[in-house]
């Protein structure tokens, strides 16, 4: 009678080598799949810092239709938010939301006037934060 209860006993659970397979495929999957996630991440990063540069340019437009100027670079995107002292024409807040940080957490840089005949800078020094680079350190600006 002992012997038959071990007859009809039934095991569950998976053997070591099934388990090293099954973490083998999880891992080869991750290998493929992680750098097309991440450069997709890049691409989008790149995306939101052009379009919070979009946002700035509009808003700096509107700016200079009120004043009649554009921000001095003391003044700086703060002028956006606040009104400067020397300004009685300014209609702001020209920005719903404060000035936000580029997609890496640096703060935007805003010249004026401008370089190489540009009426003003405005520029995100990319992931490194530093100026020049390339791919995702690349600067992006106006």
């Amino acid at each position: 009678m002992h012997q038959q209860s071990n007859i009809n006993k039934k095991h569950y659970g998976f053997t070591l080598l099934e388990l090293l397979v099954v973490v083998a495929i999880i891992a080869m999957l991750a290998g493929y799949v992680g750098p097309k996630y991440f450069a997709q991440l890049t691409k989008s990063e790149i995306g939101v810092a052009k379009a919070q540069i979009d946002g700035f340019e509009k808003a700096l437009d509107q700016y200079r239709l009120d004043t009649g100027r554009f921000p001095s670079s003391e003044q700086g995107l703060q002028a956006l938010i606040l009104q400067p002292a020397e300004e009685p024409r300014w209609a702001g807040p020209y920005l719903k939301k404060g000035i936000p940080l580029d997609p890496w957490g640096h703060p935007y840089q805003y010249t004026f006037p401008g370089t190489n005949g540009k009426e003003y800078d405005l520029l995100s020094f990319g992931k490194d934060g530093l100026p020049g680079g390339t791919n995702e350190n690349a600067d992006i600006s106006n």
